[in-house]
């Protein structure tokens, strides 16, 4: 720490490289519309969930350049995961790797992404006759779980 209190990033170097993953979700509550035109596959804009999945994937790979204490981890693998429920479109994705640091700031990048993409694309049926988004809105996001197994153990 420096006289001014920054300690810089956390130095992992000596952490062994071990089988990570985390599970992140969050859900954005739509209008009945939005709902069924996510269900349907009917946006103009395309499809929603497949555009936002790759926003999603986009989000964990470049982490480390949004959020400025994460390093760069190579990414093993990421699944994305829609679910229809209630008056939401709830998004999970899970990450894994194997390194010396976890992975759940990716996760949370990663369904944080995926919801505003899929927002974005749903706008002109979200919006009221003011231009405002009354009843839209993410809610929940968080780490569901994360774990990390050493193969020496």
């Amino acid at each position: 720490m420096d006289d001014e209190g920054w300690t810089g990033m956390v130095d992992i170097g000596s952490k062994p490289v071990v089988a990570r993953e985390a599970v992140a979700t969050g859900v954005l509550i739509l209008s009945e519309t939005a709902i069924d035109v996510v269900a349907n596959g009917r946006s103009p804009k395309g499809d929603v969930r497949e555009a936002s999945t790759i926003a999603a994937i986009q989000a964990v790979k470049e982490t480390p350049r949004t959020l400025p204490h994460c390093h760069p981890i190579p990414i093993e693998g990421c699944d994305v995961d829609w679910k229809i429920e209630g008056g939401g479109l709830r998004c999970t994705v899970t990450v894994r790797t194997h390194w010396t640091t976890g992975v759940e700031m990716e996760a949370l990048c990663g369904v944080s992404a995926a919801l505003l993409c899929a927002w974005d694309m749903l706008k002109p049926l979200e919006k009221d006759s003011n231009g405002q988004y009354p009843n839209s809105r993410i809610e929940g996001i968080r780490v569901l779980r994360k774990s990390k197994s050493d193969p020496h153990n």
